[in-house]
C-alpha cells in the first residue's frame, strides 16, 4: 500500500474514532432502573434508556406498554416510584415540570396544548417569556422571537393569524417552534402525524431531520411503522410496561418489530365478501353539500366494506357526518331499503339503522369522564329502560357482552374511560355502537392512533360485522388498511369522485400502487387563504 494511502486510512480511522467517541460523550439523557406503578398496576419494570444528541430515537410498543407513563416521568408530570433520571449530567430521583423544562425537556403531546385564539407567534413565544419571568408583553421581541425559530427549520408561515384558524399541519409546527423557542435539548413528540396529509407528513418528518443535524435530540413515538423506519436511528421496545430491547433501526423490519412489540405475529388477512344477496341495503343518488361534496351516488350492500378514501379535506367526513343526521344535504336523495329517508338528526339516522364512529373518539365518540358500562349503554338507553327508569342490571349484561366480544382490557365494567389506552376506548366507541345493532355502520378512520395489535382486532371485528350482513362504511386514507378491509371502494377529491374500485380492481398486484396515484395525485392541501401547507 502506497504511504499516501496508508496515512490516509489512519487519519480517516482517527477522525471516525473521535466522531464515535464525541458521540459517546453527547449524552442527553440517562435513564436508570425506572420503576412507576398506579393502584396495583405496574406501568413500568426497571426501565433504563440512553438518548443521544443529534439523534431520532423511536419509542415503539402497544397502547399502555409504558410509554407515555416514561415521557411524563422524565417531564415532571409523574414522581417515579424508583430509579434515576440523569439530564445534561445532573441527576434526579424525581422532577418538577419547571425543572424539566430548565434541562431543555419539551414534550408536543397530541393535542398540542396550544392557545387556538392567540397568534402562531404569540404560542411560540410565551412559553419563553414565561420562562423568563417577563412583566410585560413586547409585541417586537414577541415577533423577533418567532421569526427567529421559524428561520431555524427553513419554513414560511403567517405567524399572525389565530392558531385556531391554521391547518393542523402548522399547527403542529407552531407547537416545535414554541419548543425550540424555550431552548429544548431534547423533544419528545407523541404521534405528532396522526391528524396530517401524506404530504405533510412527509414535510415534517424532513425538519426532524433537519432539526437531528442540528443537534437536537428527538424521541418519536409512533405506531406508523413506516415512519418509524423512515426517521429513527435506533428504535426502543416496550412490551406491557417493560424494555424489550434497544435495536438500530438497520437491525429490523415491520415484521421483526410487530413481533418484538406483541409478542405474537401480527397479520392483517384480506376481506372478500361471500354474501349473495345483491339488492342494496343503502342507496346514495346524487348526494351533495354546497362547499363540501357533489354528486356523490352509492349502493352499499349486506357484507359490503366500502372503503371511502382520499386526502384529508376530500369530504369523507362531511359525507359520514350527512348520513348520521348531523349535516343536512343540499341535493340528492337516500335511500334505505329502496325507501327514501330523510336523516335530519342522529335520532333519524339511529331508528333507520345507522351507526357512526366518529374520527375525534375523544370529544364525539365518548364520554370520557364516565363509566365503560355507561358508555355503552348510552346508544341503547330506550332499549333498557321501563318508563324513564335505567335497568341497572341489563346495563351491566349489554356491557359486559361486548366488553369480551370487542375484547377490551379493562379491570371492569366500571373502569372511566379516560383511563383507558386509545385503542381500548375505540374498542368502546365501537362497542357502544354494535349494542345498538346498526345495519348500517360507518366507521371514520376508526384506528387512528391505535397500535398494530389492537388494529389488527379492530379489523377482525368489522370482517365479522360484514360476514353477518352488516353494511360497513370504512373512512380511511391508509392505504393497506383500505386494502386488508374493502371490497369496494370510493376515491374521493376536492369533494368528487375520482374513481370507484370493485373487488377484481382490488385484488389486482398493483392495487397499492393504483390507489396510491388515485390518492396522492390530487394535489398539495391548502389551508382557509389558498396557501399550501406543510
Amino acid at each position: 500500500m502506497p504511504v499516501k494511502g496508508l496515512h490516509t486510512v489512519l487519519v480517516d480511522s482517527f477522525l471516525a474514532l473521535k466522531e464515535g467517541q464525541e458521540k459517546q460523550l453527547s449524552v442527553v439523557l440517562e435513564v436508570k432502573n425506572l420503576s412507576k406503578s398506579f393502584i396495583g398496576v405496574q406501568a413500568l419494570k426497571d426501565i433504563s434508556l440512553t438518548i443521544r444528541a443529534g439523534e431520532i430515537h423511536c419509542l415503539a410498543g402497544e397502547n399502555g406498554c409504558g410509554k407515555s407513563t416514561l415521557v411524563k416521568s422524565i417531564s415532571g408530570v409523574y414522581t417515579p416510584d424508583l430509579g434515576e433520571i440523569i439530564l445534561n449530567g445532573h441527576s434526579y430521583h424525581s422532577l418538577t415540570p419547571v425543572q424539566a423544562m430548565h434541562e431543555g425537556v419539551q414534550v408536543i403531546y397530541q393535542d398540542l396544548s396550544l392557545f387556538s385564539h392567540m397568534s402562531a407567534a404569540e404560542n411560540i413565544a410565551i412559553g419563553r417569556l414565561k420562562f423568563e419571568n417577563r412583566a410585560f408583553v413586547n409585541w417586537k421581541e414577541i415577533h423577533r422571537i418567532a421569526e427567529e425559530q421559524l428561520r431555524k427549520i427553513g419554513v414560511e408561515m403567517d405567524l399572525t393569524r389565530p392558531v385556531g384558524e391554521l391547518s393542523m399541519a402548522n399547527r403542529q409546527l407552531t407547537a416545535i417552534l414554541r419548543a425550540l423557542a424555550q431552548n429544548a435539548k431534547i423533544l419528545f413528540m407523541d404521534e405528532p402525524t396522526t391528524a396530517l396529509t401524506k404530504k405533510e407528513v412527509e414535510r415534517l418528518l424532513h425538519i426532524m431531520e433537519d432539526l437531528k443535524e442540528k443537534g437536537l435530540a428527538i424521541v418519536f413515538i409512533s405506531h406508523k411503522l413506516d415512519e418509524i423506519f423512515s426517521v429513527a436511528d435506533t428504535i426502543t421496545i416496550f412490551r406491557d410496561g417493560e424494555k424489550i430491547g434497544d435495536f438500530e433501526s438497520s437491525e429490523l423490519n415491520e415484521r421483526k418489530l410487530s413481533y418484538y412489540m406483541t409478542g405474537r405475529e401480527v397479520e392483517y388477512p384480506r376481506y372478500h365478501r361471500t354474501r349473495k344477496e345483491t339488492e342494496e341495503i343503502l342507496e346514495l343518488r346524487d348526494l351533495g353539500r354546497r362547499g363540501q361534496y357533489e354528486n356523490i351516488s352509492l349502493k352499499v350492500r349486506p357484507g359490503d366494506i366500502i372503503g371511502l378514501t382520499g386526502l384529508l379535506g376530500a369530504g369523507r367526513t362531511e359525507i359520514a357526518m350527512s348520513l348520521f343526521g348531523l349535516n343536512p344535504v343540499h341535493k340528492g336523495s337516500v335511500y334505505i331499503d329502496k325507501r327514501e329517508v330523510r336523516l335530519r338528526s342522529p335520532m333519524e339516522a339511529k331508528r333507520h339503522g345507522i351507526a357512526l364512529v366518529p374520527e375525534d373518539r375523544f370529544r364525539q365518540g365518548l364520554f370520557i369522564e364516565r363509566k365503560i358500562k355507561e358508555n355503552i349503554s348510552s346508544a341503547i338507553l330506550d332499549r333498557i329502560s321501563t318508563r324513564g327508569i335505567l335497568n341497572r342490571k341489563e346495563e351491566a349484561l349489554t356491557a359486559q357482552t361486548y366488553v369480551d366480544t370487542l375484547k377490551v382490557r379493562t379491570p371492569s365494567i366500571d373502569t372511566v374511560v379516560g383511563t383507558l389506552s386509545g385503542g381500548n376506548q375505540q374498542k368502546v366507541v365501537i362497542a357502544k355502537w354494535t349494542a345498538a345493532k346498526p345495519r348500517v355502520f360507518i366507521m371514520d378512520t376508526p384506528t387512528v392512533g391505535i397500535d398494530i395489535g389492537s388494529k389488527s382486532e379492530i379489523y377482525e371485528q368489522i370482517h365479522s360485522f360484514a360476514r353477518d350482513g352488516m353494511a360497513v362504511i370504512l373512512i380511511s386514507d391508509e392505504i393497506q388498511e383500505i386494502l386488508a378491509n374493502c371490497n369496494r371502494v370510493l376515491v374521493l377529491a376536492e369533494g368528487k369522485e375520482v374513481a370507484f374500485l370493485e373487488e377484481e380492481d382490488l385484488n389486482r398486484e398493483d392495487a397499492a400502487e393504483r390507489l396510491s396515484e388515485l390518492i396522492g395525485g390530487q394535489g398539495g392541501q391548502k389551508d382557509e387563504t389558498g396557501e399550501v401547507v406543510l
